[in-house]
């Protein structure tokens, strides 16, 4: 028996036993895991066309392996402009290992297991200690009542103090409200982190923001930056 799946924004013909690199899934090698959509089925009784899946349908897969594939070099180049850059990458993904595929009403042989949700269940049991800890606190209140008016009004300057720590990096030519939020997340939030950058830096952010270190050279934000921080 044979299956045509579709996970990652690809398709797969896959049979028991075979070994497929996909886009990058979740797990820790040995997990079980339900792989995509199942598009077609085909066996000794014929082929089944899903519109556009099949349903009661499932390919189950072993989690063999993640990591990344092998480095390709991106290569930009703007004529006259004296513009040249070079960019290794190398794109994670995840081996996986066809373990059986589920016909419609047919039972799974395969259990699914997913190792990585065990850490969750470590929570549960803290939090009891901290619940008991709480307790003696709720009854040495009553005595520490004026402490605990005071406290708001000193939370307040601390939050207006992380406010204002932050910089309108819009100031910066070609920084748009949309591309500030992405550095604030990133957590770059003051002209001196930007005046302290480093290529390695530009290069660590272009990764999760795409083109930045291109702006970043093309508007100068370093030196702007240092003006500005100054």
């Amino acid at each position: 028996m044979f299956a045509v799946i579709k996970t990652g924004g690809k398709q797969y013909r896959v049979a028991t036993g075979d070994e497929i690199r996909i886009e990058k899934v979740d797990g820790a090698p040995g997990d079980t895991l339900a792989l995509g959509d199942v598009l077609m089925l085909g066996s000794d009784a014929g082929v089944t066309v899903g519109s556009p899946v099949v349903d009661g349908a499932q390919v189950i897969g072993e989690l063999v392996e993640t990591n990344r594939a092998k480095k390709i070099i991106v290569f930009k180049k703007r004529r006259r402009q004296n513009y040249r850059r070079t960019k290794g990458h190398r794109q994670w993904g995840s081996l996986v290992r066809i373990a059986e595929i589920v016909a419609p009403g047919d039972k799974a042989k395969t259990k699914l297991k997913s190792t990585t949700a065990a850490p969750k269940t470590e929570d549960a049991p803290k939090a009891e200690p901290k619940a008991k800890a709480k307790a003696p606190a709720k009854k040495a209140a009553a005595p520490k009542a004026e402490v605990k008016t005071a406290a708001p009004k000193k939370a307040a300057p601390k939050k207006a103090a992380a406010k204002a720590a932050n910089d309108d990096l819009t100031q910066l030519t070609g920084i748009g409200p949309a591309l500030a939020t992405k550095l604030n997340e990133a957590g770059v939030t003051s002209f001196a982190q930007i005046a302290a950058w480093t290529d390695a830096d530009m290069d660590a952010l272009g990764e999760t923001i795409t083109g930045l270190k291109a702006k970043a050279e093309k508007n100068d934000w370093i030196n702007a930056a240092k003006a500005l921080a100054s």
